[in-house]
C-alpha cells in the first residue's frame, strides 16, 4: 500500500480539460485543481476522468454511513477485550474500503469515508485523552433518550486525533475527490465545565481550543481536501437551550476566530453544515423556528453552507431568507433526503425539491446534500446500510435530473 501522503500529487497548473464546474465548486483557484484528477496507488499513476466526477449542480454527502455489522461487532469485541487493536483495524479497514467503494458505484462526484472509524461525529478529537470525566454536558433527543458530552478535568487541551487521519485513510482507496468533516470549536466549547478549573482559565482553554480547531482544518486542506465541512449541530439547539441568543452568537464567534486564521481562498473549501440533530431517528432541536438560526449562521466566514430542509415542513419558507442572507461567491447546499425517514426518496422527488430550490436560489449558488448524517454515532443502527446507500443513489440522480431539467 502506497504512503497516503504521497497519493496526492497537487499540481500548479490547471489542464484546459477540466471542467470549469470543477474549477469554481472545488479548486482554490485555476491554480489548483488537479487534485481531482491524478492520483497514485501502489506505484502508478491513476488518472480520473474529470467528467465523470462532476455534473452541472454539485451534489455531496454531509458524512457518516451506518456501520457493517462486522465492523459494529469488532468494536464492541474490542472494547472488552476480546480481540486486539490489530484485529479490529482489520475489520475499521474493511468497512473502509466498502463505503469508499460504495459510495463511488453511485456515481457520487465526491465522496467521504462514512465516519467508518470514528467514535461520533463530535467526539472524535477526544480519542485516548486522559484528562476527561464522564459527567459533561447533556443533550436530550425528543423521542427521550440522551447523549452526553466527557466533560474536561485539566488543562491543557489538545486534539488526540486530528481528522486529517481519517481523511487520509479514505484517499488510500478512492478515485474520487475526498470531503472531510470536522467539528465546532463551538461543539468542543461544551467540554470545559461551568465551574471552571482553578489551574486552567476558560481564556487559556479557549485559545487552545481555537488553535486545534484551525490545525483541524488546516491539516484536512494540507492533505488535499476536496472541502472541509464544519458540522454545526449545536447552533440550533442553542437556541433551545438559551433563547436570547447569548449562547448561539457566542458559538458564531468561537467558529470565526477559527476562520479568521485562514485566507480568502481556503475558506472557499470550508463550509458548515446545521441540522437539528439527526439520531437514533430523533432530532434534539426541531421544534426551534430555523429562521432564529439563519441570520446567525450566515454570519459564519465560509464559502460553503449545508443546510437541513428535506425533513422541514414549509421549505420555501426557509429558502427565502437564506436567499436574502446568502452573499456573493457562496454556495447554499440544500438538504433534498431525509435519513431519519426510512422512505427512501425517488430520483423525481429529489428533482422536485432542487427545482423548488432553484426558484429562490440562483442556480449558480445551489448545490444538494443530505440533511444530516447516516450515523453521526458508531452505535447508530435506527438507518440500515442499504437504505443510506439507496438514499444517496436517489440524491445523486435527482440532482443530475434536475440539471437536466434547468438546462445547466
Amino acid at each position: 500500500m502506497c504512503d497516503v501522503q504521497n497519493s496526492v500529487f497537487l499540481q500548479t497548473g490547471c489542464t484546459p480539460d477540466v471542467p470549469k464546474e470543477v474549477r469554481k465548486v472545488y479548486a482554490v483557484s485555476d491554480h489548483v485543481c488537479s487534485i481531482f484528477v491524478v492520483l497514485l496507488f501502489d506505484g502508478f499513476r491513476f488518472t480520473v476522468p474529470p467528467e465523470s466526477m462532476t455534473m452541472p449542480l454539485p451534489t455531496e454527502p454531509i458524512g457518516s454511513i451506518p456501520r457493517p455489522a462486522d465492523l459494529l461487532q469488532a468494536m464492541h469485541e474490542h472494547s472488552i477485550g476480546k480481540i486486539s487493536r490489530e484485529q479490529l483495524r482489520d475489520a475499521e479497514d474493511a468497512a473502509l474500503r466498502d463505503t469508499v467503494a460504495r459510495f463511488e458505484h453511485t456515481g457520487s462526484p465526491i465522496v467521504t469515508d462514512g465516519e467508518q472509524t470514528k467514535p461520533s461525529f463530535a467526539t472524535y478529537p477526544l480519542s485516548g485523552l486522559n484528562n476527561l470525566a464522564a459527567d459533561g454536558v447533556v443533550i436530550p433527543f425528543a423521542d427521550g433518550h440522551t447523549r452526553q458530552l466527557p466533560k474536561l478535568t485539566a488543562g491543557p487541551f489538545r486534539y488526540g486525533v486530528h481528522a486529517a487521519t481519517y481523511l487520509k485513510a479514505a484517499q488510500r482507496y478512492a478515485h474520487r475527490p475526498v470531503k472531510q468533516a470536522v467539528i465546532s470549536a463551538s461543539a468542543l466549547s461544551l467540554l470545559y465545565p461551568r465551574d471552571g478549573l482553578s489551574n486552567y482559565p476558560r481564556d487559556t482553554f479557549i485559545s487552545d481550543l481555537v488553535a486545534e480547531a484551525a490545525q483541524d482544518i488546516q491539516g484536512c486542506l494540507d492533505a488535499g481536501a476536496a472541502c472541509v465541512q464544519i458540522d454545526f449541530t449545536e447552533g440550533r439547539l442553542a437556541l433551545k437551550l438559551d433563547p436570547s441568543t447569548g449562547v448561539l452568537k457566542a458559538f458564531v464567534e468561537l467558529n470565526n476566530r477559527v476562520l479568521d486564521r485562514f485566507t480568502v481562498e481556503q475558506r472557499q473549501r470550508i463550509g458548515v453544515h446545521t441540522c437539528p440533530g439527526g439520531d437514533r431517528d430523533s432530532t434534539h432541536s426541531a421544534d426551534v423556528d430555523y429562521l432564529k438560526l439563519l441570520p446567525f449562521l450566515f454570519q459564519l466566514n465560509v464559502g460553503r453552507f449545508y443546510i437541513q430542509l428535506a425533513s422541514e415542513a414549509d421549505r420555501r419558507r426557509v429558502l427565502k431568507t437564506a436567499q436574502s442572507l446568502l452573499k456573493p461567491a457562496q454556495i447554499l447546499f440544500v438538504g433534498v433526503i431525509d435519513p431519519i425517514n426510512p422512505k427512501i426518496e425517488t430520483p423525481e422527488v429529489v428533482r422536485d425539491r432542487v427545482l423548488e430550490a432553484a426558484e429562490l436560489i440562483p442556480v449558480d449558488a445551489l448545490g444538494t446534500t443530505d440533511d444530516c448524517g447516516f450515523s453521526p454515532f458508531a452505535d447508530d443502527t435506527s438507518t440500515s446500510r442499504e437504505i443510506a446507500f439507496a438514499k444517496v443513489r436517489s440524491r445523486i440522480e435527482g440532482t443530475r435530473l434536475a440539471s437536466e431539467a434547468l438546462g445547466i
